[in-house]
């Protein structure tokens, strides 16, 4: 979020407005100024920062509290960064400018916005509207299930990355294996662009057009919406192989290898901390043989059962990856615990 509202505000040309000129309605602060910031702010020895205006309205998006401080000081002008888009952008600027600094928003402020916000930008996902009003996405989703405006609501949702996702993969998948088809020698990426999916559901089609199976998965009842179906580990040519873990041991060492020699990774500490657990995780492997040897033939199907579930959640952190969804502070939680 912080990305689209810099890049909104980016060339907005910085001039002096008078005061008298400005307008303070359609402010996401319902329950109006605090006039002890006000006073605090109009004592300030140095020079205020820009406020933040919506030049076609004259409409103060950020910096209300500047604006009176200055009126409090008999200022007639103030230095303001004019903002030329939409007033429909303009007010989820201005719900953000004030969650993410200054003196923040009630919670009540911002659940409100968030509605209006849901009506103006339905296409937008629950993570993008949380993060510009701060609230949480499952708060985003209570408000979209309980919203009227059917009209307003869109197969197509807007990331926090700003790509766009379909709500329902199933058409996505559909033209991904028919671009497959048309030229199977093309870049996951490109094809994904192109359907509107994540590299990585390209990836599972194309495994499933190889292996004879539908591109679109069946349902699977009694599983969680994120569970991804586990499949047999195959190797590039279709077939199966009880040994093909060996050759990706190698291949995961090789990359770790590389990923130790990335300079970001090596000199900060969540690098390091990175790294030494992607190793635990590779150097595990090694040991896979002796361990598996010591299985009573009884817990077999139990270890292979586990082997495919941690294999099926890893491959689930990878779409998330891939795709945007994990946060500096996600929060994720292990079923059951």
């Amino acid at each position: 979020m912080a990305d689209w509202a810099r890049r909104s505000l980016e060339g907005c040309p910085i001039v002096t407005l008078e005061i008298s000129a400005l307008s303070t309605t359609e402010s996401p602060r319902r329950s109006g100024e605090d006039e002890s910031h006000i006073e605090n702010l109009a004592e300030w020895g140095e020079e205020l920062p820009p406020i933040v205006v919506h030049e076609p309205s004259m409409r103060v998006i950020d910096g209300v509290h500047r604006l009176r401080a200055a009126v409090l000081r008999g200022d007639r002008h103030i230095r303001a960064r004019c903002y030329q888009g939409s007033e429909e952008d303009a007010f989820v600027l201005s719900v953000w400018m004030n969650t993410a600094h200054g003196l923040p928003l009630s919670r009540q402020d911002r659940t409100e916005a968030a509605i209006r916000i849901l009506k103006t930008h339905a296409h937008w996902s629950d993570r993008r509207i949380a993060a510009a009003v701060g609230l949480a996405a499952g708060t985003i989703r209570s408000l979209r299930r309980r919203s009227t405006d059917q009209n307003a609501q869109s197969d197509i949702r807007i990331g926090r990355d700003g790509r766009r996702r379909p709500l329902n993969s199933a058409a996505g998948r559909r033209l991904a294996s028919k671009l497959l088809i048309e030229n199977p020698t093309a870049s996951l990426r490109a094809v994904a662009r192109q359907a509107g999916v994540s590299p990585a559901t390209v990836q599972d089609v194309r495994k499933r057009m190889r292996a004879g199976d539908d591109p679109v998965p069946e349902p699977r009842r009694g599983h969680s919406r994120r569970a991804r179906a586990a499949v047999p580990l195959r190797r590039d040519d279709g077939s199966s192989g009880r040994r093909s873990w060996q050759t990706l041991a190698h291949d995961l060492k090789h990359a770790l290898d590389q990923m130790k020699k990335d300079p970001a990774l090596r000199f900060t500490e969540t690098g390091r901390n990175l790294l030494r657990w992607l190793d635990r995780h590779v150097l595990g492997m090694a040991e896979w043989p002796q361990l598996l040897a010591s299985v009573p033939s009884h817990c077999t199907v139990l270890v292979a059962n586990f082997a495919r579930l941690y294999g099926a959640a890893w491959t689930s952190l990878a779409t998330l990856l891939e795709e945007g969804e994990i946060t500096q502070h996600p929060n994720l939680e292990i079923a059951g615990s």
